[in-house]
């Protein structure tokens, strides 16, 4: 075969594969999002994990330490958010300590049961079992955002044998200052919802501060994400009814008066989602928690300022150490 049938026979299987792979994306378009993922996990040197605990499979990313002495930290996401939240974090983090971090159940790769409560207390207990099977005998540090920081407190507050310390970021649970998120979340809307282009720019929007921190979603990829959500619709009311509206909408706050670990109480000025008076309420419940408050960044703290969440984070896992 001559150089030039070579060259051409090469640039044809070269473009028959991308246009196979354009095919497949416009027929399953979220491939895009599952192929970042693995990008952005790979990147954070992350394997990804399945297991099955309290009567449910977690899917979950997973990184031992340098060390094997490490602390292990677990890693709690918000309301519709995911384990790919926390890759920032988990980069900014190096190799430092054993890193656990779910999508809890019902979201994400995680199993959903019908019928089940997916509010906080359960949810709680259902993390209390997890951290159980991934660190036996080894208490962990808790780190929870969001709905997950609520999760956190609990977890914290009802077993601190499974916790050595707690970091509570931009969390849920405490009844902060009116601010629109609040609002519509009493009025029975989910602010959150996510069901055409405008919608998921608006979300984007209410959820980030940084401008180059928001996940990038051309088209189909963005048709995906929405399918998906719009899917989720009636389940994250039921969710958001019960964390936001619910009797449990406050107990993360009641329950954070028991917990006696060292703790970080980290908020950004400019999150809208949970306005940062937050942070003092809980703050006067944990009277030995150290408060951050970060500036020019937003709800997603975890990635839209990683490295100085990963900085206090290793302060925190400082905090009481032998010298």
């Amino acid at each position: 075969m001559t150089r030039r049938r070579q060259v051409a026979l090469a640039a044809a299987l070269v473009a028959a594969a991308l246009l196979a792979f354009f095919a497949y994306v416009i027929v399953a378009p979220d491939a895009l999002i599952r192929m970042e993922f693995a990008r952005q996990r790979h990147d954070a040197t992350l394997s990804r994990e399945t297991r099955e605990v309290a009567g449910h499979r977690w899917v979950y990313a997973y990184r031992e330490a340098k060390t094997p002495d490490a602390p292990t930290i677990v890693m709690v996401h918000g309301f519709v958010g995911g384990k790919e939240n926390f890759y920032p974090l988990a980069r900014a983090l190096a190799g430092k300590y054993r890193l656990v971090i779910p999508d809890l159940p019902g979201w994400g790769e995680s199993q959903r049961v019908p019928n089940e409560n997916y509010g906080f207390l359960a949810q709680s207990e259902r993390l209390a079992a997890f951290i159980r099977n991934v660190s036996p005998g080894e208490p962990v540090v808790l780190v929870g955002h969001s709905m997950g920081g609520g999760i956190a407190a609990l977890v914290a507050a009802g077993h601190p044998e499974l916790v050595s310390r707690v970091a509570l970021i931009d969390a849920a649970g405490v009844r902060f200052d009116d601010n629109v998120f609040g609002a519509d979340v009493i009025a029975g809307r989910n602010p959150y919802a996510v069901n055409d282009r405008a919608s998921l720019d608006r979300f984007l929007a209410t959820v980030f501060h940084v401008e180059d921190a928001k996940p990038w979603l051309p088209w189909p990829a963005d048709k995906a994400y929405i399918a998906r959500r719009t899917r989720d619709a009636a389940f994250e009311q039921q969710v958001l009814g019960a964390i936001g509206r619910g009797p449990e909408r406050f107990l993360p706050g009641n329950e954070a008066a028991r917990i006696q670990q060292p703790t970080l109480l980290l908020w950004c000025r400019q999150d809208t989602v949970i306005d940062p008076s937050a942070l003092a309420l809980y703050a006067a419940r944990i009277p030995q928690a150290k408060g951050v408050l970060l500036d020019d960044c937003g709800h997603m703290s975890i990635m839209e300022r990683p490295e100085d969440v990963a900085i206090a984070i290793d302060q925190l896992i400082e905090r009481g150490l032998p010298r």
